[in-house]
């Protein structure tokens, strides 16, 4: 930037622009909050986490509810330990929205 009355400064983020004339010896600050540039790989994440969730079934299974002793609960497993050890069961009470895991 040499000063002219040409010379333009250019955001690379969202392509503003400003002529320079008359801003020199001037100080420019800058924020920006966490979530303003998300990265593309959190966006693919935050996809493939609601894909996973709607493509799990939930079953009924004949178990009282520990907070409310309704006699059914709807459940599904997930793998989240290494593969030689059991799945995680996840209860989840439909009349009052209870939920718990189990360690099998």
């Amino acid at each position: 930037m040499a000063g002219g009355d040409d010379d333009i400064l250019l955001c690379n983020q969202c392509s503003c622009a400003f002529r320079t004339a008359g801003i020199e010896g001037t100080e420019v600050v800058t924020t920006s909050s966490e979530r303003s540039f998300q990265s593309s790989l959190k966006a693919k994440r935050h996809l493939v986490q609601q894909s996973k969730e709607a493509q799990q079934a939930r079953a009924i299974i004949k178990e009282k509810c520990p907070s409310c002793g309704h006699p059914e609960m709807e459940y599904h497993t997930m793998q989240l330990r290494s593969a030689d050890e059991g799945q995680t069961v996840f209860y989840n009470c439909k009349k009052c929205g209870y939920k718990y895991s189990v360690n099998n």
